[in-house]
């Protein structure tokens, strides 16, 4: 079977916009994955950030990620073109939903449960508030598992009634533009993915680059 290929999916859709320009509801993970990101899809959609990470240990950090987002936006002249919906650090959702699953190692069904909780959120809430799509910023990442995340990603939109909008952000140097971006704008890189656990690796290996 061939591999799918998400990123040429997506630009056949794109494609045949015309000169509609459809909305999207992007989750992000992180200001600087979200920088090269926002530089595609604001070229075809009306783009809206979700930002739900439960995922997020300790809150400062949390809150930092945030902060970070929005000087994103705020630097690259996106403030006013890139609207942001803020959910709480609710981090018991986090807890819940990977229970049982708390030694498993990093990339594993834990870090597979937590896509699945952030993005079944934006699905709903896409189609709650009448998105015509919804995606996630993760793909970008040489870590992350892009075919793993479309499929998640394609189930919570079938669940939720809206459509998942195929891509893997990390082609055509989407990684790269997105490292140069947050050096240019000076942005707070993080060291580590987000959760509690992959903290405890990072400080268990503190010479590695994550």
């Amino acid at each position: 079977m061939n591999k799918r290929n998400f990123s040429a999916e997506m630009d056949r859709i794109t494609e045949g916009f015309g000169d509609k320009r459809p909305s999207v509801l992007l989750h992000s993970c992180c200001g600087p994955c979200s920088s090269s990101v926002l530089e595609r899809l604001t070229a075809d959609f009306d783009v809206t950030i979700l930002w739900y990470n439960p995922n997020l240990y300790p809150e400062a950090e949390y809150q930092k990620r945030l902060d970070t987002q929005i000087e994103l936006l705020e630097k690259s002249g996106m403030k006013d073109k890139v609207r942001i919906l803020v959910e709480s650090w609710r981090n018991g959702d986090y807890y819940e939903n990977i229970a049982g699953l708390e030694n498993e190692p990093e990339g594993g069904r834990r870090c597979e449960k937590c896509f699945q909780l952030r993005l079944s959120e934006t699905a709903r809430t896409a189609a709650e508030n009448g998105f015509d799509f919804f995606c996630t910023t993760l793909t970008v990442s040489r870590y992350k598992n892009a075919p793993l995340i479309n499929e998640i990603g394609e189930a919570a939109g079938i669940k939720a009634g809206v459509k998942w909008l195929p891509s893997d952000f990390k082609k055509h140097g989407g990684e790269q533009r997105s490292q140069a971006l947050s050096r240019e704008y000076g942005l707070y890189r993080q060291d580590y993915c987000g959760c509690e656990f992959s903290l405890r690796s990072r400080q268990a290996a503190s010479e590695d680059t994550y």
